[in-house]
């Protein structure tokens, strides 16, 4: 049966109806009237982004497997030759899908095939939907509460929310299981006698998540974008970074990495001390040995054609089985155990990714006897650093006191490197993220404190500008070609050498 549209009258007739009423305006009269005004045209939306049907995706990478297995037997091969099967064999399965559906009267998009690639490895892989948040560059920070709320931040402050990155919330847990078990080069699980997880994705994000002793399984990622960094791209060298230090502060911490000065990158979680640590560490040269310490690799990813090809980078390991008379559960090598090793290693600098137990006790130590050694630590304020150190060396045991530990830090650190971040999104800003404080440890001084000055502080609109020229350090600066006398006429005038001013909501200081 055939259907004919049927249009209607303005005036509510049916098309062919005789209408008594007269029309409004004479029809000789009409080519008088002005021309009715344009009506603006709305832009058409944007295509609807390629859904994937998720059955789609397991069936296909139940395939992927059998076939990867298939390859597999009787067979010697390295992690890169599978590598390059796995990949050739997902194209040739998500191919062979395509022309099926091509056959069957519903051809694919391009974008929608690629996607359905991009969906089946990662799901060999063990990543699930997680893999379509990790190759967008735009994202900062995801926030996972659950299968189905996924909370992203975006660079520049923006948020909003994603599709489920689960259909369950067993699902859920069973992709972070997945990845625990193939992330990293130490063993990392989440289970019912470890609820909580960290760890490092392959693509170099940090990922948390925590079950069981939550209401559901929440998990978070932090996403590093800038994994190759130099001090000369954080100074407004690289357009897409935030201008975190000015040319003079950039020449400063050169010369401070030249002269093997001890730095402890200092500010709060989000702020950019990774960042930092890693623009510090390109100056180290390329054929220098180092040690590299870390709970879940984050500051050097292991990948080819790396500058450094000498570091030694060492991961803590969790452990599994059950507590000793020490208290801690079999196989577990922490941070403090690995700082001992790395002094055995022949090197002058031992970096620790970060400080947040007792492993500071061992890290003052080893930089008492090392050259250039770094760390970074949570601290709220650049006041607040020292009695950070404090709080976290007294967790160290009984036999640390106060005293001894201020006198560690004393001797110990050279420099003081405060990152501060300024959050403005919630006034329509964005987050500003910069070096307002560099501090020279002086010593101990009286009432037994860490005395520092301020060689850089905040200037008027609160990113570091010169203050004081060192003391102590002054010499060894001296020995690698800087002078500080260079700042003198920068402090006198109270001015920096920013190179792009700072928008913020708030206006000057």
């Amino acid at each position: 049966m055939r259907f004919e549209p049927v249009s209607h009258d303005p005036r509510g007739q049916q098309p062919g109806a005789t209408s008594t009423v007269p029309p409004l305006v004479p029809p000789s009269a009409r080519h008088h009237l002005p021309p009715p005004p344009a009506v603006p045209v709305a832009p058409p939306p944007p295509p609807p982004r390629p859904r994937v049907d998720f059955a789609v995706v397991r069936e296909l990478r139940r395939e992927l497997s059998e076939r990867l297995t298939l390859w597999q037997r009787g067979r010697e091969f390295d992690a890169d030759a599978e590598e390059v099967e796995r990949a050739r064999l997902a194209v040739a399965v998500v191919s062979a899908y395509a022309d099926s559906v091509r056959r069957a009267g519903t051809p694919m998009a391009a974008d929608e095939e690629r996607l359905l690639l991009d969906q089946v490895t990662a799901e060999l892989v063990g990543l699930g939907r997680l893999q379509t948040l990790l190759v967008d560059d735009t994202i900062e920070e995801v926030h996972i509460l659950g299968c189905d709320q996924v909370r992203i931040t975006r660079h520049g402050g923006g948020v909003d929310w994603s599709e489920p990155i689960a259909d369950s919330d067993d699902e859920l847990v069973e992709i972070l299981q997945a990845a625990a078990r193939r992330a990293g080069a130490t063993e990392r699980s989440l289970s019912t006698s470890k609820p909580t997880l960290d760890l490092q994705l392959p693509d170099g994000s940090r990922l948390a998540a925590v079950f069981l002793v939550s209401h559901r399984p929440y998990a978070v990622i932090r996403k590093h974008n800038t994994l190759a960094v130099s001090l000369e791209d954080i100074s407004g060298g690289r357009p897409d970074l935030d201008e975190m230090i000015d040319p003079l502060l950039r020449d400063f911490l050169r010369a401070s990495m030249r002269a093997g000065l001890n730095i402890m990158v200092a500010g709060l979680a989000g702020a950019g001390k990774t960042t930092v640590i890693r623009a510090l560490m390109d100056e180290i040269p390329a054929d220098e040995p180092y040690v590299l310490l870390e709970e879940s690799r984050e500051l050097l990813p292991v990948r080819r054609g790396h500058k450094h090809r000498a570091v030694m980078s060492f991961e803590s390991r969790e452990g599994h089985g059950e507590r000793g008379l020490d208290g801690r559960p079999a196989g577990e090598v922490s941070i403090a155990d690995l700082i001992p090793v790395s002094l055995r290693m022949g090197v002058l600098r031992i970096i620790v990714g970060e400080v947040r137990s007792r492993e500071i006790v061992p890290m003052l130590q080893a930089m008492t006897t090392s050259r250039g050694s770094m760390c970074t630590i949570h601290a709220r304020t650049p006041a607040g650093v020292g009695e950070r150190i404090i709080e976290l060396a007294l967790a160290h045991g009984r036999e640390m006191t106060v005293d001894q530990a201020r006198r560690m830090a004393g001797n110990a650190l050279d420099l003081i490197v405060y990152v501060t971040v300024e959050d403005e999104t919630a006034i329509g800003g964005r987050k500003h993220r910069f070096v307002s404080h560099v501090e020279e440890v002086i010593g101990v001084g009286e009432g037994n404190r860490i005395t520092t000055t301020s060689v850089f502080g905040p200037g008027p609109d609160g990113r570091a500008v010169p203050r004081h020229l060192p003391e102590r350090i002054r010499d060894q600066l001296l020995r690698v070609g800087y002078d500080a006398r260079l700042l003198t006429r920068f402090i006198e005038a109270g001015t920096g050498a920013w190179r792009r001013p700072r928008h913020t909501r708030l206006g000057r200081r």
